[in-house]
């Protein structure tokens, strides 16, 4: 049993519902963590309601999706609780955490670093897994047999990796422009080596794509939703490599609707024109 006191910084009314930002005492960070948490009308009136998980990318933290992404009147519609936690520890006060914005601070890259002086806090993984999504099932109305990833960039990577580390887990997958071979990129080779060392082979453990290609079955038979800019700068700077993972679906058989948009970028513009196909994918899912 989870027994941490969930402290509220900020509340407000949002389409019937109730938009959140808390902060806990993290045991597997040993930090303070934040994370934002939309609960829609339906759970406010004692109903237990499924919930979609929001990994943001690079650079953002706890409040980027929800004050940009546009996704919470229908959300309420929906009887969707949204959480998004921050995307890093923050004020471990470690060497060189904030020297480069792509790795370090608001740059966890969703997994549980094994180098120092990053192994102390930066355990991402299993703060989400073990500890923020037990925590949420004690204190929040949120059915955790009913919980969905997603995520765009740096959290699209977190959320293709997470949930095919942790199958069962997550009922419905879906990303916006993943990182989706980090392995095969500048980003992920750099944030890697930072975090895990220079053993390649224990990169492919976190590698959306090498995961995938490595599975016996279909983990999605429902299907798993991206969607991804072409006029996207790190998609055209081979950060992204969307390719390779359609590649890996394609092998062993896991359904995949990858759409590819003219003229959208990487940012928030192209989130908001896109949500509700994702939300939806995601209800559907979920309530099946």
């Amino acid at each position: 049993m989870v027994n941490t006191t969930l402290e509220l910084q900020n509340a407000h009314a949002c389409f019937g519902g109730a938009q959140r930002f808390y902060q806990h005492h993290a045991r597997e960070i040993g930090l303070p963590m934040k994370f934002s948490v939309y609960l829609p009308p339906q759970a406010l009136h004692g109903a237990k309601v499924p919930a979609l998980v929001y990994l943001a990318g690079l650079t953002c933290n706890e409040e980027t999706f929800m004050t940009k992404a546009g996704a919470q009147r229908l959300a309420a519609e929906l009887g969707l609780a949204l959480i998004a936690p921050d995307t890093s520890p923050r004020g471990a006060n470690a060497p060189g955490e904030a020297e480069s914005w792509d790795f370090g601070v608001g740059a966890g890259f969703y997994l549980d670093a094994t180098q120092a002086p990053w192994e102390s806090h930066w355990r991402m993984e299993s703060y989400l897994t073990r500890e923020l999504l037990p925590l949420l099932g004690q204190k929040l109305p949120i059915d955790l047999e009913r919980v969905g990833l997603f995520g765009h960039s740096m959290g699209g990577h977190g959320a293709l990796t997470l949930a095919l580390r942790h199958p069962g887990l997550f009922k419905s997958l879906s990303a916006f422009a993943p990182i989706a071979a980090p392995t095969q990129c500048p980003w992920g080779r750099k944030a890697f080596a930072g975090y895990l060392g220079n053993d390649e082979a224990d990169w492919l453990n976190h590698d959306a794509s090498a995961l995938m290609a490595a599975q016996k079955t279909a983990p999605y038979p429902g299907g798993i939703l991206i969607d991804q800019g072409l006029a996207d700068k790190f998609l055209i700077e081979q950060q992204l490599l969307p390719e390779v993972f359609e590649a890996a679906c394609k092998k062993i058989g896991q359904p995949l609707t990858l759409r590819r948009h003219s003229g959208y970028d990487h940012g928030y513009y192209f989130i908001q024109s896109f949500i509700e196909v994702h939300l939806r994918h995601h209800a559907s899912q979920l309530e099946a």
